[in-house]
């Protein structure tokens, strides 16, 4: 998987035994298009603190373009912002 950690907007929902839950993301594509991705699958969710920022890191995979992907994104707590950080 390769770096490109992108600011990107989430739907997501909350459950009262799951908590939080990323539902699909919109992304700029390189042309400045704007493609919006169905998360099909949370393979693993774990917390961790980077430099401090206490963040959920979501472990997911969809189907894009026809080709199924597995990809990471990140939820920043303290800022409530979303960000795609491997692909």
């Amino acid at each position: 998987m390769k770096v490109v950690m992108e600011h990107i907007d989430v739907i997501a929902c909350f459950d009262q035994t799951k908590g939080l839950i990323p539902i699909k993301f919109r992304i700029k594509n390189k042309d400045n298009s704007e493609s919006i991705i169905k998360i099909d699958k949370i393979c693993y969710q774990k917390q961790e603190k980077i430099a401090g920022n206490p963040m959920i890191i979501f472990i997911c995979q969809s189907l894009i373009n026809n080709v199924l992907k597995k990809y990471e994104i990140k939820y920043e707590i303290n800022t409530c912002k979303w960000y795609l950080y491997k692909i």
